[in-house]
């Protein structure tokens, strides 16, 4: 299985963290659920492959913090802290199997909402030679490129953050 990763806007934490054991994009939705705005995706994580994006649109080499998030889920404040305290943890606990909900800095959102259409075509055919691509040539990359700035100028205008809920692979 491979690392999914769903990127959505949310108007606030507790909305962005409903049930964070359900997909953001389910096939049938649930009649309480938020109806988030989603692009979903595989192996584009926060820290690496996005991040990689973020420093091809600003222009500026890659570094690990390109893409500031805090970790909504599951909570850091009661994560195991010793390994005896993640050697007691059921196999089915978040903190080892996931799903897990990071929260994208704002300054992440603008430079993905920001950057001029015309450029896109370069900055999807930039992203797939960089060094943490996930991506092949061929890939259709500029329309994901499309989906992720889209989603980042709807939640800019709503006021919105961005958020990437996830499970390993």
């Amino acid at each position: 299985m491979s690392a999914m990763h769903d990127y959505y806007r949310a108007p606030d934490t507790a909305t962005a963290t409903w049930r964070p054991d359900e997909l953001r994009a389910p096939a049938k939705p649930l009649p309480d659920a938020p109806l988030f705005d989603v692009v979903e995706t595989k192996w584009v994580d926060p820290n690496g492959s996005l991040g990689n994006l973020v420093a091809v649109i600003k222009g500026v080499p890659y570094s690990n913090d390109m893409v500031e998030t805090v970790t909504l889920y599951p909570p850091p404040e009661g994560a195991p802290k010793t390994e005896d305290e993640w050697l007691a943890l059921p196999e089915d606990s978040p903190y080892k199997e996931g799903p897990e909900i990071e929260q994208l800095s704002v300054i992440s959102r603008d430079a993905l909402a920001e950057v001029d259409d015309a450029r896109l075509p370069e900055v999807a055919r930039r992203w797939t030679v960089e060094p943490l691509s996930s991506f092949h040539e061929g890939d259709d990359v500029v329309d994901l490129v499309n989906e992720l700035v889209a989603l980042a100028r709807r939640a800019k205008e709503s006021d919105q953050l961005l958020y990437c809920w996830w499970i390993p692979g």
